[in-house]
């Protein structure tokens, strides 16, 4: 059975898109990619069928989860999150959307999969 692997830095939405692709029965990894310094980890420990990577700007991500960030911190999470971004299969730029409107991209861009379940 396929799964669904997701990145992205702390506060761009991770969480929940998969506990919302969960709820609908697909499976799915959040895969902490932003806190490893290994630029593969999420290909070495998860090796997922699709990779979603979501972003979000340092500006929404403080916003949203009042991280006393510098901008050094978040631009360190994107270095550490390059090559997942270079890899993915979609990525979502969540600064404007809703939880709601992830969700729809993110099943626009499932549903294009081969019909496997994912």
């Amino acid at each position: 059975k396929k799964w669904i692997g997701i990145v992205g830095p702390c506060g761009s939405g991770k969480s929940t898109l998969m506990e919302k692709l969960e709820a609908l029965g697909y499976r799915c990894r959040h895969i902490a990619q932003e806190h490893s310094f290994a630029p593969t980890m999420w290909r070495v420990i998860a090796n997922p069928d699709a990779l979603i990577y979501l972003n979000a700007s340092f500006h929404s991500i403080v916003a949203r989860k009042k991280f006393n960030w510098q901008t050094a911190d978040y631009e360190e999470q994107l270095r550490r999150l390059a090559h997942a971004r270079e890899q993915a299969d979609l990525i979502i730029e969540t600064d404007s959307l809703t939880p709601n409107e992830i969700l729809q991209i993110a099943l626009n861009f499932i549903s294009t999969l081969d019909s496997e379940k994912v």
